[in-house]
Parts: C-alpha cells; structure tokens; sequence
C-alpha cells in the first residue's frame, strides 16, 4: 500500500447523510461509519479476517469491498498476533489502520501485540511513536455461542495505560465514534456486543461524530443511580422502566468510554440520587464493576445512603444451553431486584 502525500490525506466532508434521519441498524451504521471514514481519509484502511469478500463474519463491512477495492479491505490470514502486528506497523508508518478481530477471545491471541506494543511504544519512545491504530471486536453473550465465544474481556483492556477503550450500546454511538478515535494518537479499542448488530432505530438528522471522553444520562432519574455499558444498556433501560412503574425514578448512565472512566458524570448521578447500582455482564472478581465500585466507595461514600449493588454475570464459563445462558447473565427482573434493595436497604 503507497502511503498518501500529506495534500491527499487533508479531511474530506463527512459521508452519510442519506441513511441519517432513517431507520438504520447497528450494524447498517457501523458500515456507514466505515465509509465515512474510509471516504474521508485515504490512510484509513480496515483489515481482518473475512472483512473484504465474505462482506464481515457480522456483515459490518459488506459491500465496503467492491467499493473501496483489495487494498482498503484487506483480508488477512487466520493469525491475529500478525495482522494486529502489520496495523500497528502500518500506523507507526503514518496510516490510519482499523484491525477487526471476529471475536474478543480470539484477540487474546494479539494480547502481546496491544499491550507490549501499541499500548506503550508512545511512552517508551519519549512521544516520538504515536500509534493511532482503532481495533474493533465483537464481545458479550446472549447468543448461544457458548463458552469459547461468550466472553467480556473488555475490564482486562480497560486495565491497561496507553489504551482507549470504548463500548458503543446506540445506534448513534456505532455511527459516530470511529471517525474520533481514528484522531486518536493512542490506540483504541471499540468492542461491539454481538446481541446489537440487529437492533433497529432511528440515527438522528445530523447525526455527527460523539465524545470518547464522556459518559452519557440514557435516562434521568432521582431515586437511584444504575451504571451499565454496551449490550446490557437495553436491559438496564427496560429495568427502570419497571420501576418507574412501581414509582422508583432509575437515572441511567452509559459509561460508553471504559478507559479512561468518566468519573465526573458518575459522581454526579451518585450524589444526587444516593443510591446506586451497577451492572456488568462479566464476571463479578475483579471485574469493571469492581473498579467502579470502589472509585465511589473512594470518592462519594458519604453520599450513599445504602450499599452498593452489583449485577453481575455468574462466575462460569458460559453455557450453551439457552436457559443456563440466560440464568448466567444479569436479566432486567434480577437488576429491579438491585434497585429495590438499594432503594430500601432496611426491607
């Protein structure tokens, strides 16, 4: 691939605007992100395995192929340690690399690459090697995929300096974080719940490109605090409409950034309702939870007026079975049960 003159690689008007302000999908959107950013910038390449003629193992990059051609698409072999190595080799070089990895349990097969190597080459180079490299996956259960292909290891990256680490659970989300984190020197990565790519909606006219610094108020609340990200946002949003029914008033917040954590926004909501619950599909020890958990207990414990609750997925390795699968995650009845507790410790 012949790296662009730095005449060519000047921004060019965002891309899109025929899908925005109709019903779109998850997945639709994603697509239209990659377009816009590939139509954009000729250093934005995407890479991964069958990303250019089998159109995506998640249909994200169908159709992107035929019209951006084998060197913006670029299918590469079964080896994710090799192809996360050739786009960080690609952004040391000036291009503006996006890695798919299929799935979150094979990027452990690239772990060396993101953390000995994108996540600390800015640093021990002294600034001199940024490395603006965007690697997306897909992460979470709830599709019968059973324990090799359930994980949510998003917590273990959202551990690591040097990276940014984003969890898009909207529509809009999917459609306006890629282009950002594109401008981003440190590398990113953007983990997609497999249980999104169908939800169907409306991107808003206009529809631009969102923060990866904040935090976002999915719904306002007085009574208690729940904290979510990624696939667990609908089931969080379907609990406090349970509750509002009951006349509980849930403020619901979408971390969307997990490295670095929004931590103003949290308090925020925490000091204000005084109560909260938090609720993470991966494993309880040692999970993100946990770390929210305590920045609060750190930062806010005289705001609270009851424990902190946590739902978490149960600690096994996920099954196949579809009613042992959905016993293992957190459910909206088992998050109305935290929220009650939290709301009335003493009952």
């Amino acid at each position: 691939m012949t790296k662009p003159t730095a005449a060519a690689t000047a921004a060019a008007p965002a891309t899109g605007a025929a899908t925005e302000g109709l019903q779109t999908t998850y997945r639709e959107a994603l697509r239209e992100a990659h377009r816009d950013a590939l139509t954009r910038d000729p250093r934005v390449f995407l890479m991964g395995e069958d990303v250019g003629r089998y159109g995506g193992c998640f249909a994200v990059s169908l159709g992107l192929l035929e019209e951006f051609g084998p060197e913006r698409i670029r299918d590469a072999p079964l080896s994710e340690s090799g192809f996360t190595g050739a786009g960080i080799g690609a952004a040391l070089g000036g291009m503006r690399p996006i890695v798919e990895i299929m799935t979150v349990n094979f990027s452990l097969l690239a772990m060396d690459q993101i953390l000995n190597n994108a996540a600390t080459l800015l640093h021990m180079s002294g600034g001199q090697l940024p490395v603006p490299l965007v690697v997306r996956m897909t992460t979470g259960a709830g599709r019968q995929l059973a324990a090799q292909h359930s994980h949510s290891l998003e917590g273990w990256y959202a551990h690591i300096p040097g990276l940014r680490v984003l969890a898009p659970a909207t529509i809009e989300d999917a459609r306006g974080m890629l282009w950002p984190a594109l401008q981003d020197p440190d590398p990113v990565l953007i983990f997609e719940h497999s249980s999104l790519y169908n939800l169907t909606g409306t991107l808003p006219a206009g529809a631009a490109q969102v923060d990866i610094a904040r935090a976002a108020v999915r719904r306002p609340g007085t009574d208690v605090t729940m904290i979510t990200y990624g696939g667990s946002l609908g089931k969080v949003l379907t609990a406090a409409q349970t509750l509002a029914e009951e006349g509980i008033q849930a403020e619901v917040i979408d971390l969307r950034v997990l490295r670095p954590l929004d931590d103003e926004i949290i308090l925020a909501s925490v000091r204000s309702t005084h109560r909260v619950v938090i609720i993470d599909e991966a494993w309880r020890t040692g999970s993100l939870s946990a770390e929210i958990a305590a920045r609060i207990a750190e930062q806010a414990f005289y705001d609270l007026d009851a424990p902190i609750e946590r739902v978490c997925g149960a600690e096994v390795p996920t099954p196949y079975a579809k009613h042992l699968e959905d016993a293992a995650l957190p459910q909206p009845a088992d998050i109305v049960a935290a929220a009650r507790r939290a709301v009335a410790p003493n009952e």
